[in-house]
């Protein structure tokens, strides 16, 4: 009965870890791509008048 306990117990905690490595791993990609946008001078569209000034 230990035993299946041990393994259950074992189980558990080896999926809260992949869980856990998944969010972490989401999270760097989030920075990475909030980094990326950084280099980038200016993101605000070009607007061009062509009305006449009147």
């Amino acid at each position: 009965m230990k035993i299946i306990i041990l393994l259950f117990v074992f189980v558990l905690g080896f999926g809260a870890s992949v869980k856990k490595q998944a969010d972490d791993i989401k999270d760097l990609k989030t920075r990475a791509e909030i980094n990326e946008y950084k280099t980038y001078p200016n993101l605000l569209p070009v607007v061009e008048i062509v009305a006449d000034r009147s």
